[in-house]
């Protein structure tokens, strides 16, 4: 299984041009993805610099012909002629078992600028059995909001492994209430919008009330000790910071023998966050 982590800010590369097909080529350039996970894609955002009005959700899902999309709406409000949104997306072209949408703590914070943010869910079917994989993108100016968003996901993540500890009564019923694949097999991506020294970064990862296997980080699975390789500002600075990482691929302790390799693009300049690949053994 091969999946990539990518905040490509609406498209917008450091040259100023806004072009997701170059997004989505440069992808299938560092590998055959399976699963693909953006963050920061507009709908009707024209004010974003370099963007227009295009619906960029439906553009991605045009891209990838036999891949199923799963959008998720942080922002999601009236416009002139149409709603104006602005989330992420998850596109897999295993099959999509379920999906979910999470709306993530947004306590107040009255000294910063903040937005509302969203979790995305969607357990795909692979060679290995079910593995639910979430992708998010956590507030950038209130570490109070993104505290309470880290431990909101390792939140979600323990009521998932309880699910699937204790499987809900079965039914005959062909409505909602069917049984769904429950799985503790779990992927977690985002831009995180905090580095790995921040408290943030060991709540995603701190053991389960239900006593289920706990998020682990990947590239440290992969790399042990070794530095994160940068995924921000490495090509551009925003507002004086230089180069560190916040874009994270955690996995459930279960999948952790399965890390093959974890390898960030440090070299490309069509955003300005680097995209992350990650890629798990079959067997």
């Amino acid at each position: 299984m091969r999946l990539i982590t990518w905040n490509i800010q609406w498209g917008r590369g450091i040259d100023g041009v806004v072009d997701l097909a170059r997004i989505i080529k440069h992808a299938k350039s560092l590998t055959d993805f399976d699963v693909i996970n953006l963050q920061e894609v507009a709908d009707n955002f024209p004010d974003l610099p370099g963007n227009d009005d295009r619906d960029q959700f439906a553009e991605l899902e045009r891209l990838l012909p036999g891949f199923t999309a799963v959008p998720g709406f942080g922002v999601d409000r009236a416009g002139p002629t149409r709603r104006r949104r602005f989330g992420n997306v998850l596109l897999s072209r295993l099959p999509v078992l379920s999906c979910r949408s999470h709306a993530l703590p947004w306590p107040a914070d009255k000294a910063v600028s903040s937005m509302p943010r969203v979790a995305i869910e969607a357990t795909v079917g692979t060679a290995f059995g079910p593995v639910r994989v979430t992708t998010t993108h956590l507030e950038y100016y209130s570490i109070l909001q993104r505290r309470a968003q880290a431990r909101r996901l390792r939140e979600l993540h323990d009521e998932a492994c309880a699910r699937a500890g204790t499987p809900a009564k079965v039914t005959n019923s062909k409505g909602p209430f069917v049984d769904s694949a429950q799985t503790t097999q779990a992927i977690l991506t985002a831009d995180f919008n905090f580095p790995p020294e921040e408290d943030s970064y060991a709540d995603i990862q701190a053991p389960l009330a239900s006593g289920g296997r706990a998020y682990r980080d990947a590239w440290k699975i992969a790399h042990g000790d070794k530095p994160h390789d940068p995924t921000f500002c490495i090509h551009e600075a925003h507002w004086g910071k230089g180069p560190y990482c916040c874009d994270f691929i955690f996995v459930s302790e279960d999948l952790a023998p399965r890390v093959r390799k974890v390898v960030t693009d440090t070299d490309t300049k069509l955003s300005d966050h680097q995209p992350v690949v990650l890629e798990l053994a079959d067997r």
